[in-house]
């Protein structure tokens, strides 16, 4: 548990009573319910201790004594100890989203938070890999397949390659070895990254039966428990040919169930280590740091500066609201100001 987790804990355990229950009631009709994740609900809970903590200092101590005046005070004291715009605005997103919930509770008699302003978070543009950057990474793990190359090791990302022992899979003599098989994961991981745009968590998340090879669609369980269908081409496919009939059956093990990509101990592979694996290829391929979501922001910008609808592009990302997806316009029209500045004698 990390330092922050053990003081919104002992906060939390220092509220009064009822406002202890409410905080808990809140978190579990948002993972119940609103079929949060784990994450998202951790980081209300946060916020919320935060907002009574405040409000208990200001001599508020029953929710129904909750109002305006102590949501604004507790932005106010945030602000003046130097919390981001973001932040600001993430924190009066959570307190909004409790006082509408406990007003249709009955917990609260009017919502007292939905007057509540915040600062408009300045939205950076994401940074995006050029379409050969993007080629340069997804490619990287193919100098290790072949196992002819033998480049030398210093070449080579350390992407956890030491995998189930193939004693203990009953792999059969002459197939795919374990530390073979590394190379044809870390290729389908970033196959599928970047050819459909998905969150390193739903890759993750992906089981076998979620492969519809025909149709070359995955199936993904994405916010929300919103499922969606992604296409994808025809590299990742051969990638997942790779995988499921050479690597995976090396790698296999008692507790990879129906993973479709596993660790090195033959697990569902984490979300963590598909993060190192992606940044390893992108720093030995010399390109600048890269994360999956940055693939993600790569794959709907070339998406978009192909021509795809905007509309398209925000159902295979899974966007709930078209303005999440409407971004990656800006950043379309940025790289067009550039090219302009560069080429045009006018400029």
């Amino acid at each position: 548990m990390s330092r922050s987790d053990r003081s919104t804990r002992a906060m939390h355990q220092a509220l009064p009573p009822a406002l202890r229950e409410a905080v808990d009631d809140f978190a579990e009709h948002l993972s119940r319910v609103r079929n949060r994740s784990t994450h998202t609900v951790r980081a209300y809970v946060t916020d919320l201790v935060s907002l009574f903590d405040h409000a208990v200092r200001m001599g508020c101590v029953d929710l129904a004594e909750l109002d305006l005046s102590v949501l604004r005070s507790w932005l106010a004291r945030l602000r003046t100890t130097g919390a981001a715009r973001t932040s600001l605005a993430r924190r009066a997103a959570s307190a909004r989203a409790f006082c509408a919930w406990a007003h249709r509770a009955g917990l609260l008699s009017a919502d007292v938070g939905a007057a509540l302003a915040s600062p408009r978070a300045h939205r950076e543009l994401p940074s995006v890999l050029r379409a050969d950057q993007a080629a340069a990474l997804v490619d990287g793990p193919t100098r290790r397949v072949t196992p002819t190359d033998n480049p030398p090791a210093a070449d080579l990302p350390n992407t956890h390659g030491a995998p189930t022992n193939p004693a203990r899979t009953g792999r059969a003599a002459g197939a795919t070895s374990g530390e073979a098989a590394v190379p044809l994961r870390d290729r389908v991981l970033l196959e599928l990254l970047y050819a459909t745009g998905v969150r390193v968590s739903e890759a993750c998340g992906l089981d076998v039966g979620d492969v519809d090879h025909g149709r070359r669609v995955i199936r993904v369980l994405g916010k929300g428990g919103r499922e969606r269908s992604v296409p994808y081409g025809v590299p990742a496919q051969r990638a997942l040919d790779d995988w499921l009939h050479r690597g995976r059956p090396a790698m296999v093990g008692t507790h990879s169930g129906d993973a479709l990509l596993l660790g090195a101990r033959g697990g569902r592979l984490n979300p963590t280590t598909a993060r190192q694996i992606v940044g390893a290829y992108a720093e030995a391929a010399g390109l600048p740091r890269t994360s999956p979501h940055g693939l993600r922001h790569s794959a709907a910008t070339h998406l978009l500066e192909g021509g795809a609808d905007l509309r398209a592009v925000q159902e295979l990302l899974g966007h709930s609201s078209l303005a999440s997806t409407q971004i990656y316009t800006h950043v379309s029209v940025e790289r067009l100001r550039a090219a302009y500045r560069q080429a045009h004698p006018r400029a």
